[in-house]
């Protein structure tokens, strides 16, 4: 039996607007700003938990305005049930508010933090404590060659250890862009996104092209359209480079339907994609079959940021950590969490739950 120290007294749910210190450009659309929405939960024994919804239109069709619609009725099913219960009320919030993804998210990891503060653990020694710190890439967007050569420069300077680049546009440019970064930062490692803007064709030109130029990127992640399973496995199959999935793998049977075809050779979580329970499920999967796993975000503040470090520092196993969303924002309205040096999020400093405050 759980404590009544668990009961959920109250859920509150704001809008969180933070602008972007430059328009961020992927292959699917382009933001000036994170548009999300803050949840509160506070436990009847005045444990307070933090969330965060991070809707992007172009990846989960969801924007602000229907994430906080959806948000308030989520609220209303959550009030006087036990947050020790979060599995169940993950399941049931799924069933309830299955096409809005990033709520279910943001809600779950509202509860787990409240939940981890009432216990008095850090979210990460909850999750497994396989380590205390997680070393995230930064990524630079779809930008002209010349800009990207400055970004690149900028992120040597910061200390930061690798570079993740948007391709996906037009192929000429994306390979200018590469070469460019290459040039800036010759000794760091590289990893490509194109967010679905490619053919398989296309896809398997741009590593040609690439190679022809000696550059050979760790991995190459979502090249094709998400419902293009087929077209994956072609690139797969086609490529020296490892391919990833992302908007492909929304769940945890779209994740075993991909590696049972041959599709990919990793995956990416992305919490609001699939929420923390299914988080967990698909890690499971992964770990068994020996697929690569990465953890990436979508616009996403130092809050929901830190409820994946704590994730994936507590699991361990992640090749791949792309958590650079908060380094790309004009302001942070949250404390804690993690402390961050270059790339490197070091979360031994927390005491319970997330860490986070509000500033």
């Amino acid at each position: 039996m759980a404590s009544s120290g668990t009961i959920i007294q109250h859920v509150s749910v704001e809008p969180l607007d933070i602008p972007l210190m430059e328009p961020f450009t992927i292959a699917t659309g382009s933001v000036t700003a994170a548009r999300n929405v803050l949840i509160t939960i506070t436990l009847s024994d005045g444990s307070v938990g933090y969330g965060e919804c991070a809707p992007f239109p172009p990846s989960t069709g969801e924007s602000q305005e229907t994430a906080l619609a959806a948000a308030q009725a989520c609220a209303a099913l959550l009030q006087g049930r036990d947050a020790a219960h979060w599995r169940t009320l993950s399941k049931l919030m799924k069933s309830v508010y299955y096409a809005q993804s990033t709520v279910c998210a943001g809600m779950e990891i509202a509860l787990l933090d409240a939940l981890t503060r009432s216990y008095g653990i850090p979210l990460w020694t909850f999750f497994g404590g396989a380590s205390t710190s997680v070393e995230t890439d930064i990524s630079i967007p779809l930008v002209a060659p010349e800009h990207a050569y400055q970004l690149a420069q900028d992120i040597v300077l910061r200390g930061i250890n690798s570079i993740k680049i948007k391709v996906g546009s037009d192929l000429r440019e994306d390979v200018e862009r590469v070469e460019a970064i290459r040039e800036a930062a010759p000794g760091l490692p590289i990893t490509l996104d194109a967010n679905q803007g490619y053919t398989p064709s296309e896809a398997l030109l741009c590593l040609e092209a690439l190679d022809d130029r000696d550059i050979r990127p760790l991995m190459l992640e979502q090249p094709v359209y998400k419902e293009d399973y087929e077209g994956l496995r072609y690139v797969t199959q086609h490529s020296k480079v490892p391919v990833f999935a992302d908007e492909s793998a929304s769940s945890p049977a779209s994740v075993a339907r991909l590696i049972a075809m041959g599709a990919v050779h990793g995956i990416n979580i992305k919490l609001m994609k699939s929420g923390i329970v299914e988080a967990l499920e698909i890690a499971a999967i992964c770990h068994a079959t020996n697929t690569q796993l990465m953890v990436g975000a979508m616009i996403e503040s130092r809050l929901a940021i830190a409820a994946a470090a704590h994730l994936v520092a507590g699991l361990g196993g992640f090749r791949y950590v792309d958590l650079d969303t908060p380094m790309l924002l004009a302001h942070d309205p949250f404390t804690g969490g993690y402390e961050q040096q270059g790339g490197v999020y070091d979360l031994s400093g927390v005491k319970s739950g997330l860490g986070i405050e509000r500033k």
